[in-house]
């Protein structure tokens, strides 16, 4: 029967239900045939997602692609005869992602396991290209650990990875002893519910890169993330005509500049990025903090533990009452708890009131350490162990 025919015999049936009155057991008759098919068509379905996972798997690939399910979802609607149901089937065909979605996160996940077993090395993700910060800190983390090394383009696109199990692990700059805290990886790592698993600080060195045989007063164009032209700022108030443009990272700037082929432009990055892109060192160490550090955490997926974890991560969230801070943090003293670092991020929606990420000193196998942090979600509007790790020791913040 061709597309016309077929289109004829529902037309019928439409007619028929609604010229007479149907039968309900014949309706459910009906029901039934339809479910039979439907769970036959959606089982061949489930069968080609799980060759789209291993697809993916096998070629490092991301499992969300949003804009191809956007476009299966409008084709699929598109093809609707009566466009009445247009709002039914778009929020079908949305769930029906969301399945295939988590399907092919689960086969990726049950992959990563049974390469762990097998002895394979693990995946980590970092943000950026090699010769970043963020690279040094995974080299350095997992030295001597066999790896598969994954970069991203955005810290979220880390995250993302992490918690769609494509990698095991991904590494994260979260505060310079410079500039402070970066505040879009502390509220992706609470938005998105990863645990802090480890962490390693750098020693951030920052140089003017151009190419060779550019000289100084050659350079109108300087490409850093925003970070490396706040911890640089004394050096380019002597420079005021060079133009900051920003850019994703240091490393990405230095090859961006490399690849240009422009003696006017320069970046801001390290000593290794300028040898690993061909790039001359036009001034050095121009941060203007000698002991520039930047602390990186080690995020995954689920937590673990370890018997010599001697640093916690939590974030809570007060009470929108006076004094409430104050009473919260009053705990950390009472109950001996050191704390080391805080740090504040607003809530999404509601004015002035904030969640605290903090750094205490300890390990959750401490009774003392137990009670004292029930004591503080007891009287915490929100309260959340991000993690028990081994602090390094080499972070000087």
């Amino acid at each position: 029967m061709d597309a016309v025919g077929r289109a004829a015999v529902r037309s019928e049936r439409r007619q028929r239900y609604i010229m007479t009155e149907p039968d309900l057991e014949q309706l459910r008759a009906e029901i039934d045939r339809l479910d039979n098919t439907l769970v036959e068509t959606l089982e061949a379905r489930f069968n080609a997602v799980r060759h789209v996972a291993a697809y993916k798997d096998a070629r490092k690939m991301p499992v969300l692609d949003r804009e191809r399910e956007l476009k299966v979802i409008a084709k699929t609607v598109g093809r609707l005869h009566d466009k009445a149901y247009a709002p039914q089937l778009q929020e079908i065909m949305e769930k029906v992602m969301a399945v295939s979605r988590n399907l092919q996160i689960d086969i990726l996940a049950d992959n990563i396991r049974k390469r762990e077993q097998a002895g394979d090395p693990i995946r980590v993700g970092y943000q950026g290209v090699k010769g970043s910060f963020s690279h040094q800190a995974l080299e350095d983390y997992f030295a001597g650990v066999p790896k598969v090394e994954m970069n991203y383009v955005h810290f979220e696109d880390v995250v993302v990875a992490v918690k769609n199990h494509e990698i095991k692990y991904g590494v994260l700059p979260i505060e310079n002893s410079s500039t402070g805290g970066i505040t879009e990886v502390y509220d992706l790592v609470r938005r998105y519910d990863c645990h802090i698993v480890g962490e390693k600080g750098i020693k951030v060195d920052q140089n003017l890169l151009a190419l060779p045989g550019a000289a100084l007063e050659d350079i109108r164009k300087v490409y850093s993330h925003p970070q490396g032209f706040e911890q640089s700022r004394a050096f380019f108030r002597k420079h005021p005509s060079m133009e900051f443009v920003p850019f994703f990272n240091t490393a990405r700037s230095a090859k961006m500049v490399a690849e240009s082929g422009d003696k006017t432009k320069a970046a801001i990055a390290s000593r290794q990025a300028a040898k690993l892109y061909g790039l001359t060192v036009l001034a050095e160490n121009i941060n203007y903090n000698n002991a520039n550090t930047t602390r990186f955490i080690i995020i995954a997926d689920e937590p673990e533990h370890r018997p010599d974890a001697n640093k916690i991560t939590v974030v809570i969230a007060t009470k929108h009452e006076p004094g409430s801070l104050y009473k919260v943090l009053g705990h950390f003293y009472a109950c001996g708890l050191n704390m080391t670092n805080l740090e504040s991020r607003p809530i999404d929606g509601r004015s002035w009131e904030y969640f605290f990420h903090i750094d205490l000193t300890g390990n959750l196998d401490d009774p003392k350490v137990r009670q004292g942090l029930q004591e503080i979600a007891e009287h915490s509007a929100y309260c959340k162990i991000l993690g028990n790790y081994v602090s390094d020791e080499d972070v000087m913040l």
